[in-house]
């Protein structure tokens, strides 16, 4: 019996990626004039350039994960939403583990992969989680309602929402609140891996 290969081929791939930036071109566009934003003031409000705002919308440039967060969240919107698009692909979504493009974030400290579709739910992101001893994720408040789960597959770490915290080892979940300053800390001496799913408010 042949077995069917489960990844996208390179050209629709390809096919994929171009259609997201034109959405994504669109949606950022349509956005700021739904809010009556200038570039300047979309740009005052997620700290992105203005000349790279302008390429974004004219689809001259391919930003980054990170960059498109930004801009989601100036918006109140998951990155998903920013790039809602017909869903054109396979049933099954297959992400490999050396695929670049889902490094949300990589450095000695810190690792977070992206682990499912961005256009997946609007509501839902899911992420694996990596900190090296005395590591730390921490972030900015989130928009009004988001929430966050995290479950440790190996190590232990301290969670901190706002002025509460709580220590978290192997095998345990957290659920608090991401719309007040919150952050992971690894208090061990090995490596955290970890699962985290950021969940959205529907407006």
């Amino acid at each position: 019996m042949k077995t069917q290969k489960l990844s996208s081929p390179p050209d629709e791939r390809a096919n994929q990626v171009e259609l997201a930036s034109i959405q994504l071109s669109k949606q950022v566009a349509a956005l700021r004039k739904k809010k009556g934003w200038t570039l300047e003031q979309l740009s005052a409000a997620c700290g992105v350039s203005r000349s790279m705002l302008s390429q974004i919308e004219r689809n001259h440039v391919n930003p980054t994960l990170v960059v498109a967060l930004r801009i989601a969240q100036a918006f109140g919107i998951s990155v998903s939403s920013l790039l809602d698009i017909p869903n054109t692909s396979p049933t099954i979504d297959v992400i490999q583990p050396d695929d670049r493009s889902y490094h949300f974030r990589k450095h000695k400290d810190c690792s977070i992969r992206t682990l499912s579709p961005l256009r997946l739910e609007k509501d839902v992101e899911f992420y694996e989680l990596r900190l090296s001893s005395g590591g730390a994720l921490k972030s900015a408040a989130h928009f009004a309602g988001t929430r966050e789960l995290l479950t440790i597959h190996q190590g232990s770490v301290r969670v901190i929402s706002g002025e509460e915290q709580s220590e978290v080892n192997t095998g345990g979940s957290a659920h608090y609140a991401a719309d007040v300053p919150h952050a992971i800390e690894n208090t061990g001496r090995s490596e955290v891996i970890a699962y985290l799913v950021v969940l959205y408010r529907q407006a």
